[in-house]
């Protein structure tokens, strides 16, 4: 204690001018000391249901002010030194009073104690006996430093932890020991995955869709209700970009998107991880206004921050300060400030709240201090920062467990749970039917405004096709011509199989946006990989038939519709194989440069091994090439069209002997005598097509459910070994 008593006397003279709390209250022109409820022009929030009698929050806007007084908060005693000092906000116009009983969930954590095995270095204890309530109408941030356990925490409270963490302690809902149902809440994840091709308003109105259940028009209500509270209308007809070639939305407008996905449910509690993540101090401000605005209509907001500006922080109700697990402090935002000036840590008036707190408690500091100690500035050496982290952190933990704040949570956390209230229902949801009609249909839209999903792929094809068949045109229908014939089919199938690596990126981004919205319950494995078959076989078939005809007829192939009809159907399968093999790929690895790699590595194997082996003129190649031939898609198309090409012709050979076109082909080509082969290699290829699409969904859901990959894999296990 006498080597924390020091370090916190020193840091105490360091800081000038903020040697006591009253000397800490800044003056009338910071923003922080705005009193909360100060946004103006609530929107409505239909759905939440009402408190009762001991339960009830009530928020009165007075007129000729905007100071709300909340009936279930005690004031923090800290916090009440500090309020005489603070002044009022703008009054708000004339006629504008509103008074509104807040309807939404009260969230409480006690002794919440998350363990994952392995996330920490020291200890499997990621979150340690924290302890906090959110209430309706109020925003509560969870800040920290990096790794302090903050999405931790927050996904603990939401119940999306995953099924390697252990949970310890009790979250209650509404004074209940149960979890949130659907509908009930929305989680927005820390990166923004959203759909370029549509517009603000077709990509929120496609999640209506998906997530409520009903008529399509009783969705757009929904959707200007979203648009309205994120204040995107200035942007609903916009596309949302965001690729090379198309600009797109600002980062802020993307990141509104985001949670106005998730505010198509109407939530009463939403739950943001770094809703500020790559904004700039404009759009970080614009979205906590917001998010303040959203909140006023009763939704409880919870929110991970890691830090902030001062405009910013003092719109925050409540924050819950981490630092390696630990809860250095939950209370009102104002009262954080006298805690730190309690501990020997006040603010400096020119420094941002927010900054000083993450500059006491963050341990990365000290490698800085490190290096600092050899430096000298103009102004002599940097004794502001000769304050050891672990003792700030150590002081301010046993400063906050022995201070009053920490008994008026307690006292809070008692008497929200002493009686519960109304328990939070599921909402209805989406059918698989409707859900399958709508991925369909937004998949059809998608690929056709990404020109490089299957328009890129249709246009090399067409080229691919044009170029062979002109090498190849003229053959005749010779003996002589058979091996030039085989040579053809294997160019055209092959290569034209290889151009799927076009698609990719596409494929991921379908993946990754299939992550997010399986992870909100808003869709399914099955129902995903439905919707997207059901949309690629349009532009598939269109594939197959325009680059097979113009190859069919420049090569000149057999003059009858049905065989035709074969090679056009043939090559179509082929085709949807492989698009699975692509989509196994990319779900696999989930990175474009792996994902493309591997796949020119297995086209490479395939042709290599359909063609060592089957091709009776080719050199004979490596062992392991030959079990490869026999699950190459490559060797059962090619198989299948040579058949169908040569199946009842027959050839003279001098002017007395014969011999049929199986025969013929036999000489160059391993193929099946039998009469029903090509039909037999058709059948094969659908199940290798269903094949992929099992393995798929077993990837979707061991892989993607579980935020997993090789690609990740392998990166761990190298950063492990180094």
């Amino acid at each position: 204690m006498e080597e924390i008593q020091s370090h916190s006397e020193h840091y105490r003279s360091s800081s000038s001018s903020a040697s006591s709390p009253a000397s800490r209250v800044p003056s009338s022109n910071f923003f922080y000391l705005r009193k909360q409820g100060a946004l103006r022009q609530p929107i409505s929030f239909e759905d939440s249901p009402d408190w009762e009698d001991n339960t009830d929050v009530e928020v009165r806007v007075e007129e000729g002010g905007d100071s709300i007084n909340t009936a279930t908060t005690p004031i923090s005693p800290s916090l009440s030194k500090l309020n005489s000092g603070s002044l009022p906000s703008p009054p708000l116009p004339e006629g504008a009073v509103v008074a509104r009983k807040i309807a939404g969930a009260t969230i409480v954590w006690k002794d919440l104690t998350v363990t994952i095995k392995g996330k920490r270095k020291y200890s499997d204890r990621v979150v340690k006996s924290s302890n906090g309530y959110a209430l309706p109408g109020t925003m509560t941030v969870i800040m920290g430093p990096g790794k302090s356990g903050k999405s931790t925490l927050l996904r603990a409270l939401a119940g999306r932890l995953d099924d390697s963490a252990k949970t310890y302690g009790e979250v209650f809902v509404n004074g209940a020991k149960s979890s949130l149902q659907y509908g009930s809440y929305g989680f927005v994840e820390r990166k923004n995955t959203l759909i370029g091709s549509l517009t603000v308003r077709e990509f929120l109105y496609y999640s209506a869709l998906l997530q409520l259940p009903g008529f399509f028009y009783q969705k757009k209500s929904v959707v200007e209700d979203a648009i309205h509270a994120m204040s995107l209308g200035d942007y609903a007809n916009k596309l949302i970009g965001g690729h090379c070639y198309m600009k797109g939305l600002p980062s802020g407008e993307r990141r509104r998107v985001s949670i106005a996905r998730e505010l198509v449910m109407r939530p009463q509690v939403l739950f943001i991880d770094e809703p500020l993540y790559h904004l700039d101090s404009v759009s970080a401000l614009l979205m906590m206004v917001t998010l303040k605005k959203l909140a006023s209509t009763g939704c409880t907001l919870i929110f991970t921050i890691y830090q902030s500006s001062t405009e910013v922080f003092g719109l925050y109700d409540r924050i819950c300060l981490l630092s390696n697990g630990n809860t250095l402090f939950f209370g009102e935002t104002l009262a954080c400030l006298q805690h730190f000036s309690n501990a020997g840590f006040p603010c400096p008036i020119m420094q941002s709240p927010s900054d000083h707190f993450l500059r006491a408690i963050n341990t990365d500091f000290d490698r800085i201090i490190t290096m600092c100690k050899t430096w000298q500035d103009d102004n002599g050496d940097f004794s502001n920062v000769n304050m050891d982290t672990a003792v700030a952190i150590r002081t301010l933990e046993e400063t906050y467990r022995s201070s009053a704040d920490a008994a008026a949570v307690d006292t809070m956390i008692h008497r929200l749970t002493e009686r519960e209230g109304p328990s939070l229902k599921s909402k209805g949801k989406a059918s698989s039917a409707t859900r399958i009609a709508v991925l369909t249909w937004r998949s059809l839209l998608i690929m056709s405004r990404e020109w490089k999903y299957y328009w890129l792929r249709l246009i090399l094809c067409m080229l691919l096709a044009l170029c062979v068949g002109t090498a190849f045109s003229g053959l005749g229908h010779s003996l002589s011509s058979v091996g030039t014939r085989v040579a053809a089919i294997f160019v055209f199938v092959s290569f034209a199989s290889l151009l799927s690596i076009v698609g990719v990126p596409a494929q991921l981004k379908e993946v990754k946006v299939y992550a997010c919205e399986d992870s909100n319950q808003h869709s399914g494995g099955i129902v995903f990989l439905t919707g997207q078959i059901l949309a690629s076989l349009p532009f598939l078939f269109l594939i197959s038939i325009s680059s097979s005809l113009v190859f069919y007829f420049l090569v000149g192939l057999r003059n009858d519709f049905s065989f035709m009809m074969y090679f056009v159907l043939n090559f179509f399968m082929c085709l949807l194989v492989n698009e699975g093999l692509v989509l196994t790929v990319a779900t696999i690895l989930q990175d474009i440069f792996w994902s493309i790699s591997t796949l020119v590595f297995i086209h490479v194997v395939m042709m290599l091994s359909a063609g060592y082996f089957r091709i009776r003129s080719a050199l004979p190649g490596p062992v392991w090439m030959y079990p490869v031939s026999y699950i190459a898609f490559h060797t059962y198309s090619i198989q299948g069209l040579l058949e169908n090409e040569y199946d009842g012709t027959s050839f003279a050979v001098g002017q007395v002997r014969t011999i049929t076109g199986y025969q013929a082909l036999h000489n160059v080509y391993d193929i099946s005598p039998d009469d029903y082969s090509k039909w037999k290699n058709l059948l094969i290829l659908s199940l290798m097509a269903l094949a992929y699409r099992v393995l798929v969904f077993l990837l979707l859901h061991f892989c993607v459910k579980k935020n997993s990959s090789l690609f990740r894999f392998v990166c761990c296990k190298l950063k492990m070994n180094e």
